[in-house]
């Protein structure tokens, strides 16, 4: 397989209207090769989607898997976010959490399904996230459950107020979460804070698994960058894909 035929890539640029964050979000949807909207994909829905994309290369990996290692193809859905607000919309303590959790389960899902081919099963959606888009990611699957059990989170910023929240769950079974975190996150500056990442993830790993959640758990050499999470893709897509 040349290169060329892993960068050749479908993108199609969306942009809804959310009653619930009052204004438009856009989304860029992966289609894979030979995509046939008479068929049915597997989705992975993805936060911070535009670094998904660029800094992630996940259209470039996904046309590798599909082609080259004989992955059935599936569709992706990258969501933008704006960087000025994003702990906002993404972290508990946040002031537009609720309603990003609502825009994504009852506008953003419902918007994707309507217009595509994506199967509707919980276990044949993913949600995928960095940082503090793999804790979202988690509290979107926990307010709604119907829709999600299958988390990718690389190097998830589950911070005090996101185990909390896990504490209250009592039964967890249905749950399926990928967490890697770079050993060299130890500690990382954020907004918020300087936070020990790889002492947050082994808690949030325990907290899970305590609550009866299916966890495949990786510690690496690494940074809190995209040059360490873009390597770890594959394999996390690999997990729930295959």
């Amino acid at each position: 397989m040349t290169d060329k035929s892993l960068m050749k890539r479908t993108i199609v640029k969306e942009e809804i209207q959310s009653r619930h964050l009052k204004e438009s979000r856009n989304l860029r949807i992966y289609l894979p090769p030979s995509y046939n909207e008479l068929l049915s994909y597997p989705v992975v829905y993805c936060q911070d989607g535009e670094e998904f994309f660029n800094f992630g290369r996940i259209a470039t990996w996904a046309n590798q898997l599909i082609l080259e290692e004989g992955l059935d193809p599936f569709i992706i859905v990258g969501v933008e976010v704006n960087t000025k607000i994003r702990t906002e919309e993404y972290a508990p303590f946040g002031n537009r959490f609720d309603a990003y959790l609502s825009c994504f389960a009852e506008e953003i899902i419902p918007y994707v399904e309507e217009k595509y081919p994506v199967r509707q099963d919980p276990d044949q959606r993913v949600l995928a996230g960095d940082s503090l888009g793999g804790s979202v990611s988690l509290h979107i699957a926990l307010r709604y459950p119907e829709l999600f059990h299958r988390i990718i989170s690389l190097s998830g910023a589950f911070y005090e107020q996101s185990q909390h929240i896990m504490t209250l769950e009592t039964d967890l079974s249905w749950l399926n979460i990928f967490m890697i975190v770079g050993l060299q996150e130890d500690s990382y500056t954020t907004d918020t804070g300087v936070y020990n990442f790889v002492e947050l993830n082994r808690d949030t790993k325990q907290l899970l698994e305590d609550r009866g959640a299916t966890v495949h758990y990786e510690e690496k050499d690494g940074r809190h960058i995209w040059g360490f999470w873009q390597k770890e893709l594959p394999s996390a897509l690999m997990y729930f894909l295959k």
